[in-house]
């Protein structure tokens, strides 16, 4: 008896340069393009030029996105681009991403999301008829996100090959719950505990707070949809109550809801909405609105946090 083999592929490509980073990548479009399978590149945006330019005539046929905007927020990246792409597409065709996540100068809380989102496209494309390759920069990025990228990928090609290994590091659910970290409480901060009838309270204080600190109506509007939303899930799947807080960070607004409540679903707010659900779209808002969010969940309670732009 011959073993199914698995038709969704993501494999991790470490290059050093442009010409390892053009070689590594232009095939794997052009293959797609000479099957007639739609193709997409999501990329931080100096990399999408090297990939267009190369591409040439061809790159009309591509779609092209600046993963520096569409995946600022790794949280909205399987949503919001690798999903959002793959399931627009005619049924009975592989379709082909490359997908850049992880690039030199994300910060260690952007860094921590990132490798979650790794592992987890693993349990979101399964079974499908996808193909995710991810370009990790070997020259600059640091020993622990290239041990990661062997965690959270089941084939690699290294850097100056072009034939893929299996990768003997890959564990994807033990790093996923490796990068589950606490999230300690910042001094300082705004906080309102909630009750389902205090909840119209939790978000005009957060909303007022935003405002105190310099976000543009825009932005409250944002603040308000995050905080009620995550504020609604706590009343309703978080034990009834918990504790809003917002604070000021590094230029951006944090807003943060802790609950007694406990999150089993690591895909949760990362599945897009059919057009026909009802209700289930709290964190997925969430994840497709911040520029980052973090969560945390274990017996004791779970803490979301989320950064909007000031």
């Amino acid at each position: 008896m011959t073993a199914a083999v698995e038709p969704f592929v993501h494999p991790a490509l470490f290059y050093r340069d442009a010409r390892e980073y053009l070689a590594g990548t232009v095939p794997f479009v052009r293959a797609a393009l000479a099957a007639g399978e739609p193709v997409a590149v999501a990329v931080p945006a100096e990399n999408l030029r090297l990939i267009e330019a190369e591409l040439g005539a061809d790159a009309g046929r591509v779609r092209l996105l600046d993963m520096r905007e569409a995946g600022r927020n790794p949280g909205r990246i399987i949503p919001g681009v690798l999903r959002a792409f793959a399931d627009a597409q005619p049924p009975g065709r592989r379709v082909r991403i490359v997908g850049e996540p992880v690039w030199y100068g994300r910060t260690p809380a952007e860094y921590a999301a990132c490798v979650q989102h790794e592992a987890l496209i693993n349990a979101a494309f399964r079974g499908r008829e996808v193909s995710v390759l991810c370009p990790y920069d070997a020259g600059r990025l640091d020993e622990r996100a290239l041990a990661d990228a062997h965690a959270t990928h089941p084939v690699v090609v290294p850097a100056g090959s072009t034939e893929a290994r299996i990768s003997a590091g890959y564990a994807p659910e033990r790093v996923h719950a490796r990068y589950n970290e606490p999230l300690p409480p910042v001094p300082g901060a705004l906080s309102v505990p909630f009750t389902a009838p205090t909840l119209s309270r939790a978000r005009h204080a957060a909303s007022a707070e935003g405002a105190r600190l310099g976000l543009d109506r825009r932005r409250l509007e944002d603040l308000a949809l995050v905080a009620a939303e995550l504020t609604t899930n706590s009343v309703v799947h978080g034990g009834g109550s918990g504790e809003l807080r917002v604070w000021a960070e590094d230029g951006r607004v944090v807003c943060e809801v802790r609950d007694g409540g406990r999150m089993d679903d690591p895909l949760a707010g990362r599945r897009p909405a059919a057009r026909d659900q009802r209700g289930g779209r709290g964190l997925l808002m969430v994840n497709l609105i911040a520029d980052l969010v973090r969560v945390h969940t274990g017996p004791h309670g779970t803490t979301i946090r989320a950064w909007l732009p000031r």
